[in-house]
């Protein structure tokens, strides 16, 4: 099991919504593409921002945790037919227990509790490496905007 944590929610050229998993060498990413509906509540998590009325995510959270279980940790754990799977491990009274969840959710309630989240192996795989997320165009443009004269200081500049 690999690491990572969210560095960000971000959008494609079509405008739809990709959260970016990065390692902690901040070297890689992994690029997951969600829906709007969970695009929000991550961000929400992510900037602590508190509703008067509990959303989804944290309605289950209350759930999970009136019934005495805990998000131990989530694992992006397979990616096949364009879709990734995720495990949330939950310790419960008799003992642990692994759910099938979308990775969105998964790492909407990660946020929420403060569960670490891993990918697998396998997933490690479809990583891209963080100057692969930017084309040379677009690293040039970068350095030019930023004042940066290496790819080195451009890389920096994105942690």
């Amino acid at each position: 099991m690999i690491p990572v944590h969210v560095k960000e929610i971000a959008f494609d050229l079509t405008l739809s919504p990709v959260i970016l998993l990065v390692d902690e060498n901040k070297d890689r990413a992994l690029p997951i593409w969600i829906g709007p509906l969970e695009a929000q509540s991550i961000a929400m998590a992510l900037q602590g921002v508190l509703t008067p009325r509990p959303m989804t995510h944290d309605l289950t959270k209350t759930i999970i945790e009136s019934l005495g279980a805990s998000i131990q940790k989530v694992l992006i754990n397979d990616f096949h037919d364009g879709t990734y799977y995720a495990e949330l491990y939950l310790r419960t009274i008799s003992g642990e227990l692994v759910l099938d969840a979308r990775p969105s959710d998964a790492i909407a309630l990660a946020l929420r509790t403060g569960a670490p989240v891993y990918i697998s192996e396998k997933v490690a795989e479809y990583t891209l490496s963080i100057d692969e997320l930017v084309d040379e165009s677009q690293q040039q443009e970068l350095r030019r905007i930023l004042g940066l004269n290496s790819p080195e200081d451009y890389k920096k500049s994105l942690h």
